[in-house]
């Protein structure tokens, strides 16, 4: 092989090095947020005619929260819930007056990330999204407890768990270091040893929780908020 031939292949090899390099840490452009305008004008509408309740458990994120019938599930505490359905973490940023500052929640249950990875957005990305949030949060509310559930493990979407796996626990990792930033595990229980989520937890289409799927997170849920709610009380 000549000396010429060596160089070819060597920078050959070091374009495709910096390519692969690059669309590891290539950013998506996030979704238009104004898709939710319509949803977002419902909160603020109800919110102009109904009063909310003082130090509230606030549900937000996606339609995880949404569809979780939060004031049944928990039935001793003031609960606030705002999620919609096929959320960004980008979205509840864009939307963060109208969805959580403007409630001075006690405590945060937060779901969302899931329709992030499913978009494509690389872990670096979701988890910068998350951190932002959460500055936002500890800059206008330093005392606000925040809870995260992490990204449910699901049927139509397993072939994305690797990531989503990857992404809670480097949310995990990062909620460790504040002591009002606490982690929910309602993800291990729905896959045991690595394989495929039990069906009888999801609606028809494999990703929605059914009734027995919100059963089991609410009975995680439950000590978890029980103590985090009194401890923001003390």
């Amino acid at each position: 092989m000549n000396r010429f031939l060596i160089v070819k292949i060597t920078l050959a090899l070091i374009l495709i090095s910096l390519f692969l390099h690059l669309q590891l840490f290539a950013e998506l452009p996030d979704p238009d947020p104004l898709r939710f305008a319509k949803e977002i004008n419902i909160f603020t509408e109800w919110d102009q005619k109904n009063s909310y309740p003082a130090n509230a458990v606030l549900f937000a994120g996606s339609s995880s929260i949404r569809l979780w019938q939060t004031h049944t599930a928990f039935p001793k505490w003031p609960i606030i819930n705002r999620g919609f359905g096929g959320a960004h973490i980008s979205d509840l940023l864009h939307y963060y007056q109208e969805t959580i500052n403007v409630y001075s929640p006690r405590v945060i249950v937060f779901y969302c990330g899931d329709n992030d990875v499913a978009a494509g957005k690389p872990v670096h990305q979701i988890l910068d999204d998350y951190i932002e949030f959460i500055t936002k949060i500890k800059t206008d509310s330093p005392d606000i407890r925040l809870i995260y559930l992490p990204v449910k493990p699901s049927i139509s979407r397993w072939d994305k768990w690797p990531l989503m796996d990857q992404l809670n626990q480097e949310i995990k990792r990062f909620n460790a270091s504040d002591s009002n930033l606490y982690y929910s595990d309602t993800a291990a229980p729905m896959s045991v040893n690595g394989k495929k989520p039990c069906p009888e937890l999801f609606m028809g289409d494999g990703l929605h929780l059914n009734q027995a799927g919100y059963a089991l997170w609410t009975s995680i849920l439950t000590p978890i908020l029980q103590k985090v709610y009194d401890d923001s009380i003390k």
